[in-house]
């Protein structure tokens, strides 16, 4: 077998950890006694990838395997699957759980990337490893026979809808939410279909470009803008050691974003939140993201409309604020798995235990992000999905447990009501979105129910 193989990165994460879960990975290839082909060291952006992918195309390959080392986009899954018919494979890494930066983020590079594969139904292998464990060479075997697949698992149909009245879904069909700014490239996960979430769910968009934040937030009041620092300031421990011009250049993005919201009479926005709001505008939109939802008002990242969608549902049933969130982690070992992002959880998420910090973004060093672990307690997860191209309802129960906080930002440390390895087969397996929100207690039967109104079915991970 001549295998090709990539190995993907960023260099926004830890380049020097990446490096050297790469040549583990490298020697676990070597073990195996394989003949591969494709360049030995990391390629930490599209276009050198994309050079590597062109030049793999010439040579007779049996399989292909990206390494991914680091969070990436889907871009390069998605063009490997359209230019090579052979078997693609996906081997993701778990990082240990410091309490500090989140240093690779690979199994949110493995979940975009499944999103993607099973829009354009490309079944692929994929294995969730460390290189340097013991069972490297054990699942990276299984993967390479081909006994590590996808599959393509499929939601229950949708339940006949009970003839009573649906408060929740009369209220979701008076919801208005603004999008600034596009989903950043390789981004499938946050694509969206205007005419059909105002024909299931009765909901309007209206999109603007991330100019018009930059506007806003350039020409807020001063008052508003020093209201929200004197707050920081009072309430988040470490807030006096930040860049206060940066920290200023957030809180008036905070201020742009009400304002925007305030005008359009807007329920939740949707905002493109890296690299302009960073590189552009000077500051993080985490912390007022983390506001706003905490007063009601969802605010998902990385222009993600249906992840807003799903704050918005989960919200309505559960009368309480939602978190936006990625899964970062899933450990077999202790069952355990972590909900994470930058800094945006609303704050009576926060365990109580533990007082708010003021911190900066882990990859692009700017404030404001509040960071704190999140509390114990029960919780429903939902996605509003597309995967696999049809519209359906995603839910899975757990508990969040009283740990420390497991990578800096917000985060917790749960279970799910299943195995965890069961549970990441599921969300692979069914190329779940990366964002998911979450809410405390239990809402699946209320969200089921839901489902059955709309029609759309439902899938339980």
């Amino acid at each position: 077998m001549t295998l090709g193989v990539l190995g993907l990165g960023r260099s926004t994460f830890d380049v020097g950890f990446a490096e050297e879960k790469l040549a583990a990975m490298l020697a676990a290839l070597d073990r195996s006694g394989l003949e591969f082909a494709g360049p030995r060291h990391l390629l930490l952006d599209d276009n050198a990838a994309e050079s590597a992918l062109r030049e793999l195309r010439d040579s007779s390959l049996e399989g292909l395997l990206l390494l991914q080392t680091t969070f990436t986009d889907a871009s390069i899954a998605a063009r490997a699957a359209s230019e090579f018919d052979c078997p693609l494979m996906i081997w993701a890494v778990p990082e240990p759980r410091t309490g500090g930066r989140l240093r690779l983020n690979s199994i949110c590079g493995l979940n975009l990337a499944s999103h993607a594969l099973g829009l354009r139904g490309r079944e692929f292998g994929w294995i969730y490893v460390d290189p340097l464990g013991g069972d490297a060479d054990r699942e990276l075997a299984e993967l390479l026979a081909g006994n590590r697949l996808s599959g393509a698992i499929q939601p229950r149909s949708p339940a006949r809808a009970s003839s009573r009245p649906c408060p929740a879904a009369e209220a979701l069909r008076s919801k208005r939410i603004v999008r600034l700014g596009q989903p950043p490239p390789g981004f499938d996960t946050c694509a969206y279909d205007s005419s059909q979430l105002t024909e299931v769910f009765g909901m309007a968009v209206d999109e603007l470009g991330i100019d018009r934040l930059f506007e806003a937030a350039g020409n807020s009041r001063r008052d508003d803008v020093d209201s929200l620092l004197a707050d920081a300031k009072e309430t988040l421990r470490g807030f006096d050691h930040l860049d206060l011009e940066a920290a200023t250049r957030s809180m008036e993005l905070g201020a742009g974003l009400e304002g925007i919201r305030a005008e359009g009479a807007y329920d939740a926005i949707a905002v493109r939140c890296w690299p302009e709001t960073f590189t552009e505008y000077g500051g993080a939109v985490c912390g007022p993201a983390g506001t706003l939802c905490e007063s009601g008002i969802p605010c998902a990242c990385e222009a993600d409309v249906y992840g807003s969608v799903s704050q918005l549902v989960l919200q309505e049933v559960s009368r309480s604020p939602v978190f936006l969130a990625d899964l970062v982690d899933l450990d077999p070992v202790s069952d355990t798995g972590v909900l994470w992002h930058c800094g945006q959880a609303p704050e009576s998420m926060r365990d109580p235990d533990i007082p708010p910090e003021a911190a900066v973004h882990s990859n692009r060093k700017l404030p404001l992000l509040r960071e704190f672990p999140l509390r114990p307690g029960r919780i429903t997860l939902l996605r509003v999905s597309r995967a696999f191209g049809e519209l359906k309802i995603a839910t899975a129960g757990g508990e969040m447990l009283k740990r420390p906080k497991a990578f800096s930002g917000t985060s917790g440390v749960f279970r799910f009501d299943m195995p965890a390895s069961e549970a990441l087969h599921r969300i692979i397996g069914c190329g779940l979105e990366h964002h998911l929100a979450v809410a405390y207690g239990d809402f699946r039967a209320e969200l089921r129910a839901l489902a059955a109104h709309f029609g759309l079915p439902c899938l339980e991970f």
